[in-house]
């Protein structure tokens, strides 16, 4: 039995085709803001997470060598110890090296203002600039986040 329709007629027409990329284009139309959205709101909980993990290991170390840093040594004293510290330094306190927030910028410390308080640790958010809302909000712990959250 011969094939009675030609090779033109076996492929899709530029009609369907152009339907059907509209229809794709309508789809991630709705779709992509709330992918995004989602992608920004995972950055905030990792930025939150990896603050706390800064602190805990902020926190270890201030047992070992009975201070924490100053704004000047920053959080680089959780990987090499500073020549007044060097024995009682037990670290590295992180296992990698001190992270970048989630936007790619580095965290800000802040030292204590009282002997009591604790050390300001905490990122800009989004827009890289203080204050904001939702992903642009800054994220802070220590003895300034009740401003900050």
């Amino acid at each position: 039995m011969k094939n009675t329709r030609s090779n033109l007629e076996n492929g899709f027409t530029l009609v369907e085709l152009i339907i059907v990329l509209a229809i794709i284009g309508l789809i991630m139309a709705l779709v992509a803001p709330r992918l995004m959205e989602q992608f920004d709101k995972s950055k905030v909980v990792t930025a939150r997470a990896q603050v706390r993990s800064l602190e805990s290991a902020l926190m270890s170390m201030r047992l070992d060598i009975d201070r924490y840093p100053s704004n000047a040594e920053g959080l680089s004293l959780l990987q090499r110890p500073a020549a007044d510290v060097a024995e009682s330094w037990q670290g590295p306190y992180l296992a990698a090296d001190v992270p970048k927030d989630p936007w790619g910028r580095p965290f800000i410390y802040r030292e204590p203002q009282t002997p009591d308080g604790r050390p300001a640790i905490g990122t800009l958010g989004s827009d890289g600039s203080a204050g904001g809302n939702g992903t642009a909000r800054d994220i802070f712990v220590g003895e300034t986040d009740a401003g900050a959250q």
